[in-house]
């Protein structure tokens, strides 16, 4: 018998938030998550399975910063197709223009703190590729690759 995926992509997918306040936004500092500890990265998560990119965002800021947001609040700033030796990734990336309550570390277990860096003066100690997609979005692309050989 045939398998009929072979040689087809079959990508995770994840979303990421950016709350912004002014010209700072808000990271999460991961800790007890096994991958990537002590560094910052944006509110974000996996969409599960039948679930779509905005309701997988909506959960993911409830359950990381606490945070109610409505679908019309989440407007799409980057697509970002990205590698890693065991697995490749699409990355959605919204702004929430608008949300109900304050943000806040809604994870302790495996996130340090929240935080809000200036985007002019983002910490050393960022997730690589979330430090290159913000660039990516401040520079006004709307797409992006990380990880591909043709990028590196």
């Amino acid at each position: 018998m045939t398998n009929h995926n072979d040689g087809i992509a079959t990508p995770y997918m994840a979303v990421y938030l950016i709350f912004r306040k002014d010209t700072k936004l808000a990271f999460l500092l991961r800790s007890n998550t096994g991958w990537m500890n002590g560094h910052y990265g944006l509110p974000s998560g996996r969409v599960e399975k039948q679930e779509s990119w905005k309701t997988a965002a909506i959960r993911e800021a409830k359950e990381e910063v606490g945070i109610t947001v409505r679908p019309a609040d989440l407007q799409l700033v980057l697509t970002a197709h990205r590698t890693h030796p065991d697995s490749d990734w699409v990355d959605t990336l919204y702004e929430v223009t608008a949300w109900s309550g304050e943000l806040y570390n809604a994870e302790p277990e495996i996130h340090g703190e929240l935080a809000w860096f200036d985007i002019n003066n983002l910490p050393q100690n960022m997730v690589p590729y979330v430090r290159d997609y913000v660039l990516a979005i401040v520079a006004g692309q709307n797409y992006t690759e990380w990880g591909w050989e043709a990028n590196s």
